[in-house]
């Protein structure tokens, strides 16, 4: 099969192009350039794999797509995660555009997931990798039926140490080049400095309110505070204080006690479904509201408009409107949605 990795230099994109050919699918590489100047690793890693290469200019799309919906959702008072957007439109959108255009029958990328076809209910699913403290489903969760598809994870049956012993076998340059961390276009992670320079001016400062609307103090700015954030606040009330809550029309930073943070009933919109149609009223999953959280045990119910209420058996700390959850059943992830609140 004729097959597009997508390449970006680093070691899992890279064992994955060798993993393919290594296998004796007809494999070339791609990169798409989606911020600042072209890399050169992603070239490097094809030259020394021995395979073709193609570079796509695609940061207008990128810029539209992604990083205006992400200022959009700060701007809202959410905490977005433009990673997820990402995949679905770009990574798995444009780029397989690219690949079918090019006459390649599958798209394959270095994400810690798995993907097959359920011959009982007819749909692709999507399953958890073998290294759970790699595992990306969570990141994947919004991949359509169609894209899942034309896709290949070579790396959901590996660990991140064998596929760094199969770069180092290969002697690939990526083999000892440390993981990326951060978001790709704010690679200090300073949100707030992009954001600001972005909209050409500073965010205002506002009030910082007790959960009944006392002013507590002043805050710098609403872009700069997520929910369950304690450090950084720069206000001293003689007792631990969290961000419970954000109000982009008042421009209010919400702080409390950390057991206000918690919520059993959590609500979410823009839902995607992998594993079905839909879910059925009181279907059992576990769930998790962050990436970095353990999943727990919840029972979804369907409201109206597309809205789902998950209501979960131990109480989740800060669930933030804009972050993503996902639901799964075992090793299947079922779907997710955006987190609206929790109660």
């Amino acid at each position: 099969m004729n097959v597009m990795t997508a390449l970006s230099g680093g070691v899992d994109s890279s064992v994955c192009a060798a993993i393919l050919k290594n296998a004796g699918h007809t494999v070339c590489g791609a990169t798409l350039h989606l911020v600042g100047t072209p890399q050169q690793d992603a070239h490097d890693a094809a030259d020394a794999l021995g395979i073709p290469f193609y570079e796509f200019f695609e940061q207008e799309a990128f810029d539209a797509q992604v990083i205006a919906a992400f200022q959009d959702s700060y701007n809202r008072g959410e905490t977005p995660n433009p990673c997820i957007i990402c995949n679905r439109l770009i990574k798995f959108g444009i780029l397989l555009d690219h690949a079918k255009k090019l006459g390649q029958d599958y798209l394959a990328t270095g994400h810690y997931a798995k993907v097959k076809h359920d011959s009982a209910s007819g749909r692709m699913l999507l399953m958890r990798a073998k290294d759970a403290t790699k595992d990306q489903t969570y990141m994947l969760y919004l991949l359509t039926q169609e894209q899942l598809a034309r896709t290949m994870f070579p790396l959901g049956d590996l660990t991140k140490k064998e596929i760094r012993e199969i770069a180092e076998d290969l002697k690939l340059p990526s083999a000892g080049k440390p993981d990326s961390q951060d978001i790709c276009f704010v690679p200090d992670g300073d949100y707030a400095a992009f954001l600001e320079k972005r909209r050409r001016k500073a965010y205002p400062k506002g009030d910082f309110v007790s959960a009944d609307g006392n002013v507590l103090g002043q805050h710098q700015g609403i872009i700069r505070y997520t929910i369950g954030q304690r450090k950084g606040l720069g206000i001293a009330l003689g007792e631990p204080a969290f961000v419970l809550a954000k109000n982009a029309d008042t421009n209010q930073v919400i702080l409390g006690s950390e057991e206000k943070l918690f919520a059993r009933r959590v609500l979410a919109d823009r839902t995607n479904w992998i594993a079905c149609e839909k879910p059925q009223d009181g279907m059992k999953v576990t769930a998790k509201t962050r990436y970095s959280h353990k999943e727990s045990e919840a029972t979804l119910h369907i409201l109206e408009n597309g809205v789902i209420l998950a209501e979960f058996s131990e109480p989740q700390r800060a669930p933030a409107p804009g972050q993503a959850m996902v639901f799964y059943d075992g090793e299947v992830v079922v779907g997710g949605g955006t987190i609206i609140s929790g109660e």
